[in-house]
């Protein structure tokens, strides 16, 4: 195995600094971005809920932070500490700047390339949060930032050993692409036919008050526990969980939203308590989150509930049926510290009610766009697995990749 010399990473970086040490002045459609490490996720920058801020306060922070694409960000406090992203080819970056939270890291390319030291952080996440949790209040310090040996091997094996990840991450990316554009189509589908009502035969369909507004003649309003089954999650005994891979995956309220699960057990559930593929979850504390969950056997711990088709519908349509209610539920439900989903909100939930031969003409398109997401979060997990496991072995040179193309 080769040994790669370190240097501190003060060595290897022209900027290792973080985001504006106080507030800026909001200014709504401004154009001039101020994130916090909220808006770092999944390896990037999102500007799906970004703050906007006055001109003038952004060139007050932005000479501190100065991005552009290619750099390094770091999440640098609180829960999502040792997070990291690299900053994306957009025109959005030359107008945005950070709150204190995010770190930026720009790499002296003569040195070492900046996508690999992306890698050797990413690698590095445990370091990153055990250095920040020193403090009541997890906090990583520039000055111990700058003091992490980073491993130097010559360049064109750094470029070579970034090149293999990120042709993974582009996988990856490709298939969250392709993921996004399916569930667009059949949102599209479900919101056509099932809330704007225009149904192949709907001109003869004339609408008719009920309990969720107007329908179709001939359709009903049923509650959502009539046509599927609801079970919620066993209370494990957290003690015995475990990161280690040893027994059974535990899907808490956490893992909903990434689709894959890190914790396990060797505890033993009834049936009633299996996950599988295709499976409806919902979060019950906090957020109330939904997905379909893809990454095989697991189990369902407290606090998550399951909602199951009883087979007039597919999971897939069940699961668009739902999103509305739960969405408006997660808005009503005020608790005093973190909202709380019960079983008495979850039999009130009512969704409109078709005919058998529109259930089945819908399920001719849902059926195939549910199998296709299944099948490339399948594949996505598969990569994100096979990269995790490349990535301390290319950055310790336990690969060697010298002679590689």
């Amino acid at each position: 195995m080769k040994t790669w010399p370190t240097m501190p990473m003060a060595h290897v970086t022209r900027l290792v600094t973080d985001g504006k040490h106080g507030d800026c002045e909001d200014e709504k459609e401004s154009g001039y971005f101020f994130l916090s490490s909220k808006d770092l996720r999944d390896g990037r920058l999102q500007y799906d809920k970004p703050r906007q801020i006055t001109k003038s306060g952004f060139l007050e922070t932005h000479r501190r932070t100065n991005l552009e694409p290619g750099d390094i960000l770091l999440a640098n406090c609180g829960a999502s500490i040792g997070r990291v992203g690299l900053a994306q080819n957009d025109p959005r970056i030359y107008k945005t700047t950070f709150q204190k939270s995010v770190s930026v890291i720009k790499a002296n390319t003569n040195i070492v390339d900046n996508i690999f030291l992306y890698y050797f952080l990413c690698y590095k996440s445990a370091l990153l949060i055990r250095l920040g949790n020193g403090a009541a209040q997890p906090n990583l310090l520039i000055g111990d930032l700058k003091r992490i040996e980073v491993p130097v091997p010559p360049l064109p094996i750094q470029q070579c050993i970034a090149g293999i990840l990120s042709a993974y991450d582009e996988l990856i990316e490709n298939n969250q692409r392709r993921i996004k554009i399916l569930e667009t189509m059949a949102r599209n589908l479900y919101r056509e036919w099932f809330v704007h009502f225009r149904f192949p035969g709907h001109e003869n369909h004339p609408r008719v008050d009920s309990a969720l507004g107007e329908i179709p003649q001939g359709w009903e309003v049923m509650f959502v526990k009539d046509v599927a089954t609801v079970t919620y999650g066993f209370p494990f005994k957290s003690n015995k969980f475990t990161t280690e891979g040893i027994g059974t995956p535990v899907i808490r309220i956490r893992d909903i939203l990434a689709g894959v699960s890190a914790t396990f057990t060797e505890e033993q559930a009834e049936p009633k308590y299996h996950i599988r593929n295709g499976h409806i979850l919902v979060g019950m504390d906090g957020d109330f989150h939904m997905n379909i969950w893809s990454s095989g056997h697991a189990y369902q711990n407290q606090r998550v509930a399951r909602f199951e088709s009883k087979g007039d519908i597919s999971n897939f349509h069940l699961f668009l049926a739902l999103e509305k209610p739960i969405q408006e539920l997660n808005k009503a439900i005020v608790g005093t510290t973190v909202a709380h989903l019960g079983d008495m909100h979850i039999k009130m939930i009512q969704i409109v009610w078709t005919s058998e031969i529109i259930r089945s003409k819908v399920g001719e398109f849902l059926e195939p766009l549910s199998e296709q997401i299944i099948t490339l979060k399948q594949q996505t997990s598969n990569l994100c697995r096979t990269r995790d496991l490349l990535l301390p072995r290319l950055l310790s040179g336990q690969i060697n990749v010298e002679n590689l193309e």
